[in-house]
């Protein structure tokens, strides 16, 4: 059972979400402002938060970003705010996703089956597998078919955030985030740079330079499939 916060200050949208996500079998933790919510996150240490943007106490982007200074939890941005200008600053801010009120009940529980299944496992047991690429988080090793990838630790690190969120577009920010750290999150140069050596080594084992992609302004992404073999050897 995964434990779920939500931050919301509507009394009608927190009981809806507790009535939905407990008859998924989640246990729920409820806040109406940021201050009780992060009280409830210091304490429970939630699996998942499903997070307001219109907050009493202080705006849910300026959560997201302190948020993103100390934790990757997996956070649904759920807002009234219907601006694409606001779902373009959550998601660069380090939102995993975002739903606009009023929300389908089915849709909202797909998207938090889909965030559940990003919570990385136990360190011990922490090897994500794509198709017959192999991403050991906890010995710092990538393999394909069974032989070791040479890469380097910001390599490595760069190809295991594509892996934990397979099929997700990552944006520049959350990359530079978590593998540089906040100060860096102006940097895309440094993506540029690595990503290219990634690719070089991942088509030198064998894979297709296409594995990873470039989406052109926002971020990168890795296929869902890893089994894409470069069609020259």
């Amino acid at each position: 059972m995964s434990r779920i916060l939500v931050i919301d200050d509507e009394l009608s949208i927190r009981r809806l979400l507790q009535i939905l996500l407990q008859g998924a079998g989640h246990e729920i933790l409820l806040a109406e402002d940021v201050s009780h919510g992060l009280h409830e996150l210091a304490l429970h240490k939630p699996d998942m938060l499903v997070l307001d943007l219109g907050l009493p106490d202080l705006d849910g982007l300026e959560v997201l970003k302190h948020l993103r200074e100390w934790t990757q939890l997996p956070v649904l941005v759920l807002s009234a705010r219907p601006d694409p200008a606001d779902k373009v600053s959550a998601l660069d801010l380090g939102a995993d996703d975002y739903l606009t009120k009023p929300f389908d009940s089915a849709e909202l529980l797909a998207r938090t089956r889909a965030l559940l299944r990003r919570v990385l496992p136990p360190e011990n047991d922490a090897v994500i597998s794509l198709g017959d690429l192999c991403v050991d988080q906890a010995n710092h090793q990538a393999s394909y078919n069974s032989r070791a990838i040479p890469l380097t630790p910001i390599e490595f690190s760069l190809l295991a955030q594509l892996a934990r969120h397979a099929g997700r577009v990552l944006t520049h920010a959350h990359l530079l985030n978590a593998v540089w750290g906040p100060k860096a999150t102006d940097q895309s140069h440094y993506l540029r740079v690595h990503f290219a050596h990634l690719r070089r080594k991942l088509k030198a084992a064998g894979l297709s330079g296409e594995l990873i992609r470039n989406e052109p302004g926002i971020g990168y992404r890795l296929l869902d499939s890893a089994n894409q073999s470069d069609p020259a050897r």
